[in-house]
């Protein structure tokens, strides 16, 4: 436990995360975000270079996504170099952490029970293996 608690404490020491290309971060981003640390990431076209800008949308930061490696760039100088944009974008994070699918556990398992009670009913149903999607569940 305590390797944990020291892996989250280096995070906090940092100022900025900047995200790998071709293969993005994955529990490391999740683990930066967790701890407050801003991330900056470039969204490629393949899974691995995708899962940090799916962390960062789902807590709240979009404005943190690059489309290009030029955009990455522009966005990792501008959050180094302007301590006011980075503070704001810190204290966004700290707001959203707690408020945002990412982090809310019990939202997931929601989601994931709804998943699994409508494959039982298709299975029910007769019918065969298809895709479906589940309405958003409001946190409570």
């Amino acid at each position: 436990m305590r390797r944990s608690a020291d892996h989250l404490a280096r995070h906090r020491l940092a100022d900025l995360f900047l995200d790998t290309f071709p293969y993005n971060a994955h529990t490391t981003a999740q683990d930066a975000l967790w701890a407050g640390l801003p991330l900056v990431t470039y969204r490629g076209q393949a899974f691995a270079a995708r899962v940090a800008a799916s962390l960062l949308h789902a807590v709240g930061l979009p404005e943190l996504i690059a489309e290009s490696l030029e955009d990455y760039e522009a966005l990792a100088f501008r959050l180094a170099t302007d301590p006011a944009l980075l503070g704001a974008v810190r204290d966004k994070l700290a707001r959203n952490r707690l408020t945002h699918p990412l982090f809310d556990t019990g939202l997931f398992c929601r989601h994931v029970e709804a998943a699994y009670t409508r494959m039982w009913e298709i299975w029910q149903g007769g019918e065969h293996p298809r895709s479906f999607a589940i309405d958003a569940i409001k946190p409570i």
